[in-house]
């Protein structure tokens, strides 16, 4: 697989999926935010990913407008939050996101995480959007296997993305390989586990070799794990700076010590057990 800036993942339904793009959680400065992103698209990126919940819409929008890049050449996710979840709930949630955003469709809408009593119906109204052409694909967000089941069973049209977090401390493996026989693309978010992986030993050794910072090495093994990634950051240098990651390869030996590093360690909630 030929890496490089504008490489896309695609979907089950044939739409590509840029592999890299900027997570906005947390960006709550409208300034800030409209910098982040706009410094983003200015320097290659061309997947931006939002939720309701981060309250960031408005600005994602006014970005990508302010951009010179057609509507088109711009990928945009975001997420129905937990609260609006159900059938009618989640087609008022979208109205207001889309309204919100100021844009006309909607590129990837997710389910934020699986609400036992509603995420199935949540789904279903996932669909009637993409059936109406206001999304271009449909998927979920950290949702394991039971919950994808759970939807196969009642859907027409399965999710073509599941956005989990996942990085070397929780690399998810059987979840991955599940979602690769159904052809559901797996987004990664906290792709650096909250900076958490930055100083691990293993990873500084294998990022020097290559000459590399141990952020690249993981955005890189993300990457050739065939993995979408969505890292974030609100300063321009580091937005920049974590897209320089199409000049190396990771030898396979590399992959598998980083693979290694798996403790199954979660930065965020078990979906199983959700606390809101």
């Amino acid at each position: 697989m030929e890496l490089h800036k504008n490489s896309t993942k695609r979907l089950a339904n044939g739409i590509e999926m840029p592999r890299i793009g900027l997570g906005v959680y947390k960006m709550t400065e409208p300034d800030i935010t409209l910098q982040a992103i706009s410094t983003a698209l200015d320097n290659g990126y061309r997947h931006i990913d939002t939720a309701s919940f981060y309250a960031n819409e408005k600005e994602v929008g006014e970005a990508v407008r302010n951009s010179k890049l057609a509507r088109e050449d711009i990928f945009i996710t975001t997420k129905v939050w937990n609260t609006d979840q159900g059938y009618d709930q989640t087609l008022k949630a979208f109205e207001k996101s889309l309204e919100l955003l100021g844009l006309e469709y909607v590129d990837l809408y997710l389910t934020h995480w699986p609400i036992k009593e509603t995420y199935v119906d949540t789904y279903r109204a996932i669909e009637r959007l993409y059936e109406e052409k206001l999304i271009r694909a449909t998927g979920v967000s950290n949702h394991h296997q039971h919950h994808l089941e759970a939807i196969a069973a009642k859907a027409n049209i399965q999710p073509m993305v599941n956005q989990i977090e996942c990085h070397p401390r929780l690399t998810q493996v059987d979840l991955r390989q599940y979602c690769a026989e159904k052809e559901i693309a797996i987004t990664s978010w906290s792709p650096l586990a909250r900076g958490g992986l930055l100083e691990e030993p293993i990873l500084q050794e294998i990022s020097s070799k290559y000459g590399k910072s141990p952020a690249h090495a993981i955005i890189r093994w993300h990457l050739q794990s065939d993995l979408i990634v969505i890292p974030k950051s609100i300063t321009p240098s580091r937005i920049i700076d974590n897209l320089d990651v199409f000049d190396f390869e990771l030898s396979a030996e590399d992959m598998k010590r980083i693979d290694a590093l798996n403790l199954n360690e979660r930065t965020g909630m078990d979906p199983d057990n959700l606390k809101f």
